[in-house]
């Protein structure tokens, strides 16, 4: 059944629901071509296709199902073509059928798992790739995410970016590699890209990087489903635990972390009763998952999720635990350094030794090269400007951060922050 609308309607709905159907359409198709080239292509196919009937017929009361079956269509044709090929080699070779298994079979095994938005991040997690092509490669096909927007995240040319989607995707046709999700050293040895590239998912849809919307909930739950899996499939693993507790305790916040217009709504002036307690704790039993699996240290995972969980246990803002925080940032800090790690650091320092000592830790941050573009740095050095009544100071640094964001909601909170100071309200304690 079609809903008629007006065509500018169903633009805006073909961007949006190509935007956030197009990670597990692709995954559907390239179950059954094998190659995420190509997959990605027939998706786009299908995008066209869309754009052409919905502005007549209108938009499907399923969109995200009318795409699906548009490309798992154009698939199907694909392999038949591919299969009337074999065919006609078979007329030459008769064993050709025996020797080579057809494209679409799955191999079955006891570890086996039927999910194929899974399967496609093992394989864009494929080592064959390096570090940067596997993460440019996943926020394309499963984040949803232009090119234009990965390279302004992670502050590189975006012709560089372009080139390391293609080469990857390249890459992974010429090597052969299966779509699948590995078994034994093969599985372990993706498991730290995999996990990476699910935090990365779930980070763009907890605070998107760019666009009109702050927050991405389809992504947020992908990547959460993509962790649960991940843990019944390696119950041994504490850091699939640990990711897994963090993305549970990060959920919790959804609804409360923006207001009735989209706006971001700051932590200390969340309320906390519509925070998700089952998600909280599912994120406890995770995290003591995590700690009863670890046969050393915690991994990074395990610390940021402690660090999540300190949240999640108080029930309002004053009653945090900020000295702990600031120690678990401090052992994350050790554990993984990054100018990333040391800024959130800051924050909790200022917390618990005052707006001064964590003022100090921003400052000394200043020249990262990493940080350089990162908005959040005078984001936050403002607020602790503002904390300490540099109200002037403060205004500049919300200013200077609103011009380096690119998520309008974001902006919009910073220049309201700026005006604050401009106002002349009271800093905050």
């Amino acid at each position: 059944m079609w809903a008629v609308e007006a065509q500018p309607t169903a633009a805006h709905a073909i961007e949006t629901v190509f935007r956030l159907e197009s990670p597990r359409v692709i995954a559907g198709v390239a179950r059954i071509v094998r190659d995420v080239g190509i997959a990605e292509e027939l998706a786009q196919d299908a995008l066209v296709a869309a754009l052409e009937r919905w502005p007549r017929d209108g938009v499907p009361d399923n969109p995200g199902a009318w795409l699906m079956a548009t490309a798992r269509h154009r698939a199907v044709d694909l392999i038949r073509r591919r299969e009337t090929y074999a065919r006609k080699l078979a007329e030459i070779g008769r064993d050709l059928e025996t020797t080579v298994p057809p494209p679409y079979d799955d191999p079955a095994g006891p570890d086996d798992i039927d999910d194929d938005l899974l399967r496609l991040v093992f394989t864009t997690c494929h080592p064959v790739l390096s570090p940067e092509a596997r993460t440019a490669l996943t926020l394309r096909l499963l984040g949803g995410l232009t090119t234009a927007e990965i390279a302004r995240a992670y502050l590189v040319p975006e012709p560089t970016v372009a080139q390391r989607i293609v080469r990857a995707k390249r890459t992974l046709a010429t090597k052969n590699v299966a779509f699948e999700v590995p078994y034994g050293p093969d599985r372990e040895a993706r498991l730290g890209s995999v996990l990476d590239v699910i935090y990365l998912i779930f980070n763009e849809g907890y605070a998107a990087t760019a666009g009109d919307d702050w927050l991405r909930p389809g992504l947020c739950e992908d990547a959460l489903r993509l962790a649960r899996v991940l843990s019944a499939l390696m119950p041994k693993e504490p850091e699939v635990h640990g990711l897994t507790a963090l993305l549970e305790f990060q959920a919790s916040r959804a609804a409360a972390r923006t207001g009735p217009d989209g706006t971001p709504v700051l932590l200390k002036d969340q309320n906390r009763r519509r925070w998700n307690r089952m998600l909280v704790a599912r994120g406890i039993r995770a995290l003591d998952r995590a700690g009863a699996t670890a046969s050393g240290p915690p991994g990074p995972y395990a610390l940021q999720a402690a660090i999540a969980a300190c949240h999640a246990r108080a029930y309002r803002y004053e009653d945090t635990d900020w000295h702990a925080i600031a120690t678990l940032y401090g052992l994350l800090a050790v554990r993984a350094p990054s100018p990333v790690v040391e800024l959130n650091r800051a924050v909790a320092v200022s917390m618990a030794d005052g707006p001064a000592a964590g003022l100090k830790l921003v400052d000394a941050l200043a020249a990262a090269p990493a940080l350089r573009g990162y908005h959040l740095l005078p984001s936050v050095r403002g607020d602790l400007l503002t904390r300490l009544g540099r109200t002037a100071e403060a205004r500049e640094e919300f200013l200077r951060a609103a011009a380096l964001t690119h998520n309008e909601k974001e902006r919009h909170l910073l220049l309201r922050r700026a005006g604050e100071q401009a106002s002349g309200q009271p800093a905050q304690p």
